[in-house]
């Protein structure tokens, strides 16, 4: 190699060098001035979150504020129905912990808000605290009760009485349905409050939230709806039900529940009557449009109990003495009904309750058991379902129709 060749690769080595050691000590930015020119731009509210940005999923689960737990799928869930004053004795709550470690349940939907007004932990919402609402709760130690049942794994739904609320619709009369005069609207001596109130929809939000905050996964309504009862053809709903239909003001309050619930990372669904998936005259008197709603939930919930059916509903000659069948039809109604919904458009998963009690009051009826309950169960799933709730008012449950653990 001539010394001109030898110059020029020793020039070009110390011109590598000494780049490399000014990169080194000074960075990309100061190097090539291009990136110092963009940082002027940048403001210093926008250079402070690249400073503190997260890069890798380690460090994200480590963030303190963020309840990662909450955004996982849940599994598919088979709950029972646990009422708030049993949910908060030690001996009651064991044993049905109990039921579920020995079974296939590994969900309980347990009373926040109940038909009666009461909210069954102290929970921190000022209307309710004004009002006394909360001054007979029934779980007293609400995250211990957490605790355990994470503990156990079983999935926590907070059952949130919506629009069923004497106790309130009595403290708060401007909330109350009205009768023509002004007075309160009572059926069978019992007052609801008005879903045409936003003001409602904030009192039921700010209890469903207080229940997220203290690990409830899923939210779900029930008495999502309007009372039945004759007299309500005469009662004054107030303005805006001159300007929407039940239908369409139940539909908004579910849309505008899963906006406000979304930060909190919960699940939302709602109970719905059985019967307005075949019948819009029921749709239109409840206030529950089957579809419009599942268009928006997480999950919805058709209370299709047999015994709740009229003989001869689906086909089905007597409902209560053949719950396979008629559950089997009722679900299949739901699959035809929520088929409107185009593939790839959000629709709710259709998770239904299932009777666990014994009608006595009906004419055609049978005693509900093991039997009945596991016929009930096949015939969700042969409809093509995986979930399903429980419901028996007394909160005894029929073990041995459930499938081992």
């Amino acid at each position: 190699m001539n010394s001109g060749r030898k110059i020029a690769v020793i020039t070009l080595v110390v011109i590598i060098g000494v780049g490399s050691l000014f990169l080194w000590k000074y960075g990309y930015s100061s190097f090539f001035g291009k990136r110092v020119a963009e940082d002027k731009n940048i403001s210093k509210q926008e250079q402070a979150i690249k400073k503190s940005a997260v890069f890798s999923f380690e460090s994200y689960m480590e963030q303190p504020q963020i309840n990662y737990a909450t955004f996982l799928e849940p599994k598919k869930l088979r709950a029972i129905y646990v009422t708030g004053w049993k949910a908060g004795v030690p001996k009651y709550i064991d044993e049905l912990i109990e039921v579920a470690n020995a079974t296939e349940i590994n969900a309980m939907v347990i009373d926040v808000k109940s038909d009666d007004g009461w909210i069954t932990f102290d929970a921190d919402v000022p209307v309710a605290k004004g009002i006394g609402a909360t001054s007979k709760v029934g779980i007293r130690d609400i995250h211990g009760l957490m605790d355990k049942l994470r503990e156990n794994n079983i999935y926590p739904i907070a059952r949130i009485v919506a629009f069923k609320d004497p106790y309130l619709a009595e403290k708060r009369p401007d909330f109350a349905i009205k009768n023509q005069d002004g007075s309160i609207f009572r059926a069978k001596g019992i007052a609801w409050v008005n879903p045409y109130n936003k003001d409602v929809w904030e009192y039921v939000l700010d209890i469903s939230k207080e229940a997220a905050k203290v690990g409830f996964k899923e939210i779900q309504f029930d008495y999502i709806r309007f009372d039945t009862s004759s007299g309500m053809k005469s009662v004054d709903l107030g303005p805006l039900a001159e300007e929407k239909t039940k239908t369409e003001i139940i539909t908004e309050f579910t849309q505008y529940a899963m906006e406000e619930l979304k930060p909190y990372g919960v699940f939302v669904s709602a109970d719905v009557f059985g019967t307005i998936i075949t019948s819009k005259i029921d749709a239109d008197i409840v206030g529950q449009d089957y579809v419009e709603m599942a268009r928006h939930l997480d999950y919805i919930c058709p209370m299709v109990y047999p015994s709740h059916y009229a003989d001869g509903s689906l086909g089905i000659k007597y409902p209560d003495l053949q719950p396979y069948d008629m559950i089997l039809a009722a679900m299949n109604a739901s699959n035809e009904k929520l088929a409107v919904i185009p593939e790839g458009e959000h629709k709710a998963i259709v998770r239904p309750w299932l009777q666990d009690f014994t009608a006595s009051w009906i004419k055609h009826y049978q005693p509900y058991g093991p039997k009945q309950l596991r016929e009930q169960i096949q015939g969700t799933y042969d409809a093509g379902l995986d979930e399903w709730i429980l419901w028996s008012p007394s909160n005894r449950y029929s073990i041995g129709g459930l499938l081992p653990e």
